[in-house]
């Protein structure tokens, strides 16, 4: 596993096969935006490339450059192969990770769900269907699958993946069914309906849409992202009657929440199955989407623990972590909550045990791509980063991080995470984490 983790990692960074960056997602709106440093000259690059004899010279500039910008730091860089750090400041420290979190969140998905997990929105009629008329209602069931929403969404945001309500219209049409006596009812009930995460008090924040067992839109009203929905589930409903009615189905608009009763969940009218975890861990750290990273932590305590909340998927991540000897403590999903911590050195031990995982590659592909991609798309450009480091950002008012790894051109291979807390001056502290980086990609 560890050949072929590294063999990987090389092609991948110095590669960039088309599948991999095909139809990338468009970030939502989130405080961990992505970023323009500037552009590396080649006098830096030289400077830089000077100061990388060896490790041992290296680590006081690496010390220098992660105090730039903020009040506490963290630092730790470790060389994968062998198995030393090459530079540590405060690591055992406890330091707010903002979205550092989502490498927890994401680790944690890939580890306790089969990469290949899927989660299934479906329809069922409670009532009998004769000539095409159905005599009761429509349930239309969440399975807590973010990537549910209209075609126009999923064109526009995520590059035509995902899950459609159009699609599960057309399966209902195709049954043969004309006309439903009853109305449509949206059924939540695999999550609580708590909104948001303890950053707003649990209701929406302007950073994360309403998490709904049957999320619609990642919580907008529609492609435009002009506004939040109230109720995503009975949104859904309405947009799934609506539909129906454009594919010739009679169907009251009126709509309804509830739970699907038993006796009629024996076999679904029409069923919608989303993209496996592996997508959905990139959809979430390439542009950091805090609304997948808060559906995925609900979606563990759901599956693992059988109760869709926030603080039961929070301690699947904690145990999970603890039994590959990391320390975190989560409060939510993405980080947009102050009180998510851990310390580099625990950041960079997941990194570590991450790579002897069967999911490894699906890990490190779910990372942005410095001066490529993501919310690193404009960062290290011109530097020994470019292309050759992948790594998670981080951000919130006070607080920047960067963890991820990087592989230079002689085949050394390292893994790092800078923490930064108490950041008076966000551009100075995260050039200052461009140029470490740098300088690891160059040893």
């Amino acid at each position: 596993m560890k050949l072929a983790f590294l063999a990987l990692a090389t092609a991948v960074l110095l590669a960039f096969s088309a599948s991999a960056q095909a139809a990338p997602p468009k970030p939502l709106p989130n405080p961990d935006r992505p970023a323009a440093t500037p552009v590396f000259r080649s006098a830096d690059a030289g400077a830089m490339a000077a100061a990388t004899a060896s490790a041992a010279r290296i680590c006081p500039t690496l010390r220098t450059l992660a105090r730039r910008g903020n009040g506490s730091s963290s630092l730790r860089v470790f060389n994968l192969r062998t198995r030393k750090n090459v530079c540590t400041l405060n690591p055992g420290s406890r330091r707010s990770l903002a979205s550092n979190t989502k490498l927890f969140t994401t680790a944690t998905s890939l580890e306790r769900f089969d990469t290949k997990q899927r989660f299934r929105t479906r329809v069922y009629a409670a009532g009998n269907i004769k000539n095409g008329v159905l005599k009761g209602n429509l349930y239309l069931k969440g399975g807590g699958d973010p990537s549910f929403g209209t075609r126009a969404f999923l064109g526009s945001y995520l590059g035509g993946e995902g899950t459609s309500v159009e699609a599960l219209a057309s399966q209902v049409a195709r049954k043969g069914v004309k006309r439903v006596t009853g109305i449509v009812f949206a059924d939540d009930t695999i999550f609580d309906r708590l909104r948001g995460v303890a950053d707003s008090g649990y209701a929406t924040s302007p950073w994360i849409g309403p998490l709904s067992g049957l999320s619609f839109n990642a919580g907008y009203t529609s492609s435009s992202l002009s506004s939040f929905s109230s109720d995503p589930a009975r949104l859904a409903a309405r947009t799934l009657a609506r539909a129906l009615r454009a594919r010739g189905v009679g169907v009251k608009l009126d709509v309804g929440v509830r739970a699907t009763p038993k006796r009629w969940k024996k076999a679904p009218l029409a069923t919608q199955t989303s993209p496996d975890v592996a997508w959905m861990a990139r959809v979430t750290n390439l542009n950091s989407v805090n609304f997948w990273a808060e559906t995925l932590l609900k979606d563990l305590g759901a599956y693992i623990r059988g109760s869709g909340s926030t603080a039961e998927g929070v301690k699947v991540v904690r145990r999970t972590m603890a039994a590959m000897g990391v320390r975190v403590w989560p409060i939510d999903g993405s980080g947009l909550t102050f009180g998510n911590r851990s310390t580099a050195h625990d950041v960079v031990k997941l990194l570590y045990r991450a790579r002897y995982e069967p999911w490894s590659r699906n890990f490190l592909l779910s990372l942005p791509t410095a001066g490529v991609d993501g919310t690193l798309a404009d960062r290290m450009r011109g530097s020994a980063a470019q292309r050759r480091c992948r790594a998670k950002t981080g951000t919130l008012t006070g607080v920047t991080a960067l963890s991820g790894y990087c592989f230079n051109a002689s085949g050394r291979r390292f893994a790092f995470s800078i923490l930064m807390n108490n950041v008076t001056n966000l551009d100075r502290a995260r050039a200052a984490q461009d140029r470490i980086a740098a300088l690891v990609a160059g040893l």
